[in-house]
């Protein structure tokens, strides 16, 4: 157990005394959890990454509108289909004041794709980084790739002589264990860590070398992040002005924050899709006390728990409103959403059905993971689930845990588990990553077609797709989206795979969060639909 565990549940105890009056300029704000690790490439999670994002960067970065925009390339261009250059941008230092080059560029795209980093993806497997001179990168891909820098916004760049001086060792796993890196940085960012206490409090201040101060919008000088995973207490601290901007909101919270006269409310659909990971891979299902079987395997049972979930009810009751029920695995303003593919309904009486078509009259047990401070509402809607499939005869035993441990769990070679909550933002607003992350066979080298579970840090596609799901016709469409392009045509594959998708039950898609923030009427915040939290668009008027 990380040892800050303790320590997290004591800070949001005691946050609120411990806290003094607020130098000029300083944001404070507080979220549910505490960010996994420091090194960038240790987890794609959308909390940490998109915290990571303020003090590292990567080649390009995205607006507050989500479209792509330089940041450490000035410019780019395609030489050939197969080609992209990038041409870097000059007189960028990193934190400890080394000049960024085209080394720390060849060093990251070398770290990126080894040990247990978990944004191997950011590289197409095969694809050649070359030096041209210090400040020309190109990139060249085995198939023409028309979003190679699509999901490039976090995959920042990381100081080569920094990273070997203290022996920074290639990503381990999560932040189970640690190196030079989880606990400290070195990026091009426009702020700096000062103290990082894991589980308590990480204090940053702005970096006065950023290449980029000239144009910053906002005018935070310090930086106080504090993870409170209590939702009142969070509250209690915005409206007690102790805190500048609280996120998640409850939603049974919203009304009365909007009506309190110091603080106001920003609130909107997300582009994160909620969804269930069903364990179709291993043959015996956990927790299910079957003897070599996993009903999961069949369709009609994957079928049968989708029908037996009541996504409204979910949505008017325990969102209260905040949510719009999804059919697909991406959201609407992520490329090849389409909505002409459509939720199987809700109907308890045909998932019973299926369940004894499939053998199981009765139902089955299994174990069903689910986090308490990761998404909104994650526990509620975690809890009423687990009540609708007992309805129909399944029992999924829900096991609820912190956000570092519940990552643990779902992510674990062993697979221990038959039912997972999750969400997913495509890094690159494209459905491909979604269909690669999770729907392509787990594989980790082409000469490799199956995922070896003892070696998950191999893995180069289907990184994300921890229940195994498998249809070769998924890997074969997806590699053709890849390097289609041909607009149309790419979006007649994506519809496609989604289709097929949908008709296998691959995942049962729940609903679109909408992020509700807490915003002292003091500050200027812009919330981006993809609930990264960009501090150099902050204004405080104290």
């Amino acid at each position: 157990m990380p040892r800050w565990t303790l320590a997290l549940s004591l800070a949001s105890a005691t946050f609120l005394s411990a806290f003094g009056p607020a130098a000029a300029n300083e944001l404070r704000f507080a979220s549910q959890g505490d960010l996994v690790s420091l090194d960038p490439y240790a987890v794609e999670e959308v909390f940490t990454s998109g915290f990571l994002g303020n003090v590292y960067e990567g080649l390009v970065r995205r607006a507050p509108d989500l479209t792509i925009e330089p940041a450490l390339a000035e410019r780019w261009e395609n030489v050939s289909p197969t080609q992209w250059r990038f041409h870097l941008r000059k007189g960028v230092t990193f934190h400890d004041g080394s000049p960024f080059t085209a080394d720390d560029v060849i060093f990251s795209a070398e770290r990126v794709r080894s040990g247990a980093s978990d944004f191997k993806n950011r590289l197409p497997a095969g694809i050649e980084v070359v030096k041209v001179d210090d400040f020309t990168v190109d990139f060249v891909t085995k198939e023409p790739n028309p979003i190679l820098n699509f999901t490039w916004a976090n995959w920042y760049i990381m100081s080569k002589s920094w990273a070997e001086a203290n022996k920074v060792a290639p990503p381990t796993k999560g932040g189970d264990t640690e190196n030079f890196a989880t606990l400290h940085e070195n990026g091009t960012g426009p702020y700096k860590v000062d103290k990082r206490e894991p589980g308590i409090r990480t204090t940053l201040e702005a970096f006065p070398q950023w290449w980029g101060n000239a144009d910053k919008k906002g005018n935070v000088d310090k930086v106080t992040y504090t993870p409170v995973p209590n939702p009142a207490t969070r509250v209690a601290g915005l409206l007690s002005a102790q805190l500048d901007v609280v996120f998640p909101i409850p939603v049974q919270d919203i009304k009365r924050l909007e009506a309190a006269p110091n603080v106001g409310v920003i609130a909107g659909p997300e582009v994160r899709t909620m969804y269930l990971s069903m364990n179709q891979w291993k043959d015996m299902l956990p927790g299910s006390g079957l003897e070599g079987v996993n009903p999961l395997k069949d369709r009609r049972v994957r079928e049968a728990i989708y029908r037996a979930i009541d996504i409204n009810a979910i949505r008017d009751r325990i969102m209260r409103g905040q949510a719009t029920p999804s059919a697909l695995m991406v959201a609407p303003g992520v490329n090849g959403f389409t909505d002409t593919i459509k939720r199987y309904e809700y109907d308890p009486a045909k998932a019973k059905a299926l369940l004894a078509e499939a053998g199981y009259p009765d139902g089955f047990s299994m174990t069903y993971q689910c986090s308490n401070d990761m998404y909104v509402n994650d526990e509620a809607t975690c809890l009423a689930i687990s009540s609708m499939l007992a309805k129909v005869g399944v029992t999924a035993k829900p096991n609820i845990q912190p956000r570092a441990k519940y990552l643990e769990s779902v992510t674990a070679p062993s697979m221990d588990f038959g039912l997972a909550i999750l969400g997913t933002t495509p890094a690159s607003l494209d459905s491909h990553i979604a269909l690669n992350s999770l729907h392509m066979c787990p594989r980790t080298a082409a000469d490799r077609p199956l995922w070896n579970k003892d070696d998950l840090s191999k893995i180069v596609a289907g990184k994300s797709n921890f229940g195994g799901y498998c249809n070769p016709e998924i890997d074969k469409l997806a590699d053709a989206i890849l390097k289609e392009t041909d607009t149309a045509k790419r979006n007649e594959l994506i519809t496609q795979a989604w289709t097929i998708t949908t008709n296998d039950v691959a995942y049962i898609p729940l609903h679109q969060t909408w992020a509700a923030w807490g915003i002292a009427k003091s500050a200027k915040v812009e919330r981006r639909a993809d609930n990264v939290f960009d501090w150099r668009h902050v204004t405080l008027g104290k």
